[in-house]
């Protein structure tokens, strides 16, 4: 992979007479752009976007912070976007150079290329590629939900490249989800719109969208809508790393649960991660959902995110 400091804009072929499929999509990915950006452009510090081409497609990279301060890889959650970390990006990026990154295949502004992303081996690859064209050779990552779960597998993978791991309310990877949860997330799943997207999220957070301190922001909320009405969006699914697996992995590692999420059971998620994991800090974050990680209560989180992340070893060879 290469990397390119630019901006993309959607081409049209000259002369060619759009179908009425193709105005629709066109007036959507506008819109889709549109909410993206406003989100972005609320970032509270200077932001550069990054463009990294490669069989699997282009993936969109945005990037903050001091270019020679540890890099720190922020992997979203599902159905969220790069873009999610508009709360927590500024208290990252002080000691940090920032990368959240788009996933290839899901909602963003990643495209995809010749070589589909199938499993996880795949998301690996991906991966890899996206930290060498960053120019990237090892970093932390912070992670929520099913971005989590990427990092975790990753780590697994490519330990040598991971310094550090910080899991917020990770899925999949020590526990499995509330039946009551899914239950509630089937119509989302079968047929999602952008009020039925919205609706759940009210739910699962018990409000915390409402316009509130520490609420989500109508821009994030709008392009958290479009997102789930994504044309072509397909998560790669994956299985739940194996105990003896994790019990091998020597990467220092933060998981930071949430307290009120209706997702999983977080005590039991918490034993489990405290059983399995041999390096790991396993704490709970009071008043705070799943979905509402990671901007609600965003300043108590980051304070923790960067006090384990200062801690972390240099790695030899940094300065």
């Amino acid at each position: 992979m290469t990397a390119e400091f630019r901006k993309t804009e959607p081409r049209n072929a000259p002369g060619a007479k759009p179908s009425t499929a193709r105005t629709a999509q066109g007036a959507f990915d506008a819109r889709f752009a549109a909410a993206y950006d406003a989100v972005v452009d609320g970032w509270p510090l200077p932001v550069e976007t990054i463009t990294l081409d490669s069989e699997f497609g282009m993936t969109h990279v945005i990037a903050c912070g001091p270019a020679d301060a540890p890099p720190l890889v922020l992997l979203h959650g599902g159905g969220t976007t790069a873009a999610v970390w508009y709360a927590n990006a500024a208290d990252l990026a002080r000691g940090h150079r920032v990368y959240a990154i788009d996933r290839i295949g899901e909602a963003g502004r990643s495209r995809r290329g010749a070589r589909p992303l199938r499993d996880a081996a795949g998301l690996h690859a991906w991966l890899d590629g996206v930290l060498t064209g960053l120019g990237v050779a090892d970093a932390a990552i912070c992670a929520h939900s099913y971005g989590a779960w990427l990092a975790l597998t990753y780590a697994l993978h490519a330990p040598h490249r991971v310094t550090g791991l910080v899991l917020l309310d990770p899925t999949q990877c020590f526990g499995g989800f509330r039946l009551r949860y899914l239950r509630r997330a089937l119509p989302s799943l079968l047929r999602p719109t952008a009020d039925r997207a919205r609706r759940f999220i009210a739910w699962e957070t018990a409000g915390a969208t409402a316009a509130e301190p520490g609420g989500a922001t109508a821009d994030w909320l709008e392009l958290y809508g479009l997102a789930a009405e994504f044309p072509g969006a397909r998560t790669v699914v994956g299985r739940r790393p194996k105990r003896a697996a994790l019990r091998t992995l020597a990467t220092p590692t933060r998981v930071i649960l949430a307290a009120d999420s209706r997702t999983h059971d977080p005590a039991k998620i918490a034993a489990a991660a405290t059983r399995d994991l041999p390096n790991a800090e396993v704490s709970v974050l009071p008043g705070v959902s799943h979905h509402a990680m990671p901007w609600h209560r965003a300043a108590h989180l980051d304070a923790d995110i960067t006090r384990f992340l200062t801690a972390l070893p240099v790695p030899p060879g940094s300065v």
